[in-house]
């Protein structure tokens, strides 16, 4: 299951990671968000997977350009590698990874 985490944790658990990292920025109200959902849950079993609530932690989603939902952005070492924009197939979000 992937964990909600807010701007507090980000810095520790993405950015400080020396793991690749998967966030998912989403928005409870955003029907493809929620489809994407089971698809990131089945991803962060064998992946660092977080997800942000672009509105509750607006000033993360600014900082990290997010414009359009779902967002997953990939990181490593504190800086993206990769970032996919809208509903997505696993194999598609796996790709930001390898």
């Amino acid at each position: 299951m992937s964990k909600i985490i807010n701007n507090d944790d980000f810095k520790e658990l993405v950015l400080k990671s020396d793991d690749i990292v998967l966030v998912d920025f989403y928005a409870d109200w955003c029907n493809p968000c929620k489809m994407l959902a089971p698809i990131m849950d089945e991803i962060s079993k064998n992946n660092q997977v977080y997800k942000v609530n672009v509105d509750e932690e607006e000033q993360l989603s600014r900082e990290y350009g997010v414009m359009s939902i779902p967002c997953v952005v990939a990181f490593k070492d504190g800086k993206e590698i990769g970032r996919s924009i809208g509903l997505k197939s696993k194999d598609e979000i796996l790709k930001l990874i390898k």
